[in-house]
């Protein structure tokens, strides 16, 4: 990517993200998210030798960590689409003060959930999974105390990945991804198949992992010198409340878009606990395979964040829907053939897992329908919104979203599951709905150009 000053513009403009720039952008990026889903898929497959119990425990809790994480994982979107406007400025001063704010907020909201969730762990996880069986129950709780201790670390983590992307610099975050990867998957043949501790080996694993991964982003971004921005000087907290509020003007509707999403889907969820824990099994297992369908399209999106960010900073707005464009053909062709990847392999895939065969049944069952609404929808419902959030739109992506999750994806889970008694499959089948609902918003948004009008610095 080059960044030219044109002679009596206003700002700099982007004279190109050639094919080159992209791929080193979006390659270490599709291979990061292959990495992240690998870890998730090797804690469940490492967790099934244990039994059913384990896994479905394991699934409850990863679905609450998800809704509990989200605020600063959304704030380091925000603080990703101020900083990458500040880099299409050509202003690395102001970028990495962005920067530090950025650090500072998700620290401080991380610690305040988890000095929230630990005393109130068993309620919380009795509250969205009331009727589950009791050795699940006990393997959820024991999973959840371990997590909630990575808050703090996956939230630095998070934030410094996010600064890296939005700078150009995917690669180092792959290369810790992949550290990260080994050693979450050595910790779990470790404390489960040698010192036999079980769901609490899983989640030591995830939480070793996750400190030395944040350890390592936050210790090069303040030591190392040569990037666009650094963190030099982070001990002494200077909070610059305009930057702040750049950030939180992406990052509050992009929390409170995900918070929506989670808490609906937590409520779908709760409907497979009606149908006993061969449906629960069935669609944490569905669920695990079908997170490697959502890798491209993820690191699709991330880049969208990052090329739409500094065009838009740049002032450069024919770019920015070129970009778009380019990326979101590209999504479509990737998410097209490993969703027929996963379709035409399914078999040996949930085989991987030791299901009961009416859970295996399910979770076939349930992959159909997703591999078929995914093709269709994904890629215009949960890519193409990074290109809005990037150019300061993350207002209309939070109202779109929630009104697609309210009005289809859980009222058509029940109505489909309850009243039309299709069981289960219900659920996925309402997924799909949401998917085309919401991408049909989004498209409508994006090619109409009420976004070109938004500012976020």
């Amino acid at each position: 990517m080059k960044i030219v000053s044109k002679p009596g513009a206003p700002a700099p403009l982007i004279e190109r993200w050639d094919n080159k720039a992209l791929v080193r952008l979006i390659g270490p990026l599709i291979i990061e998210q292959v990495l992240t889903v690998t870890m998730g898929a090797a804690d469940t497959i490492m967790v099934s030798s244990i039994g059913e119990f384990a896994i479905s425990g394991v699934n409850i809790i990863d679905n609450i960590n998800n809704l509990l994480i989200i605020a600063f994982t959304a704030l380091s979107t925000g603080g990703a689409v101020v900083v990458s406007q500040y880099i299409g400025r050509q202003d690395e001063k102001n970028a990495s003060i962005a920067a530090r704010q950025l650090v500072y907020i998700t620290s401080a909201v991380s610690l305040l959930i988890m000095g929230i969730i630990l005393p109130f762990r068993g309620f919380i996880t009795w509250l969205f999974y009331g009727n589950v069986a009791p050795d699940v129950m006990d393997a959820a709780t024991v999973y959840f105390l371990i997590t909630a201790l990575s808050y703090p670390f996956l939230a630095v983590y998070n934030a410094c990945g996010a600064l890296f992307r939005a700078v150009g610099n995917s690669r180092i975050t792959m290369r810790v991804a992949l550290l990260v990867n080994v050693m979450n998957i050595g910790g779990n043949g470790l404390f489960i198949f040698v010192l036999h501790i079980g769901v609490a080996g899983a989640a030591l694993a995830t939480l070793i992992s996750r400190i030395v991964a944040a350890v390592i982003l936050l210790g090069l971004l303040v030591f190392k010198r040569g990037y666009p921005i650094n963190l030099a000087n982070l001990g002494a907290v200077k909070v610059v409340r305009s930057t702040v509020r750049s950030i939180l003007n992406v990052g509050i509707p992009s929390a409170l878009e995900s918070s929506m999403f989670q808490i609906g889907r937590l409520l779908t969820q709760r409907i497979f606990t009606d149908f006993g824990t061969a449906a629960f099994a069935g669609n944490a297992v569905a669920g695990v395979i079908n997170a490697f369908s959502f890798m491209p399209g993820m690191a699709y999106g991330m880049a969208l964040l990052t090329v739409v960010g500094q065009c838009v900073g740049a002032g450069d707005y024919q770019s920015a829907k070129k970009y778009t464009a380019r990326i979101m053909k590209v999504t479509y062709l990737t998410i097209f053939l490993v969703n027929l990847s996963i379709y035409i392999g399914m078999e040996p895939l949930v085989s991987l897992f030791r299901l009961s065969p009416e859970a295996h049944d399910m979770a076939k069952r349930f992959l159909q329908v997703h591999c078929i609404s995914m093709v269709i929808g994904w890629g215009m419902s949960f890519a193409l919104p990074n290109a809005l959030r990037a150019a300061g739109d993350a207002r209309f992506v939070m109202i779109a979203a929630t009104v697609s999750m309210w009005t289809v994806r859980v009222s058509a889970a029940y109505l489909l599951t309850y009243v039309l008694k299709i069981g289960p499959v219900g659920v996925w089948i309402a997924m799909g709905g949401d998917f085309l609902v919401r991408g049909a918003c989004y498209l409508r948004r994006w090619l109409g150009g009420r976004w070109q009008e938004k500012k976020v610095i």
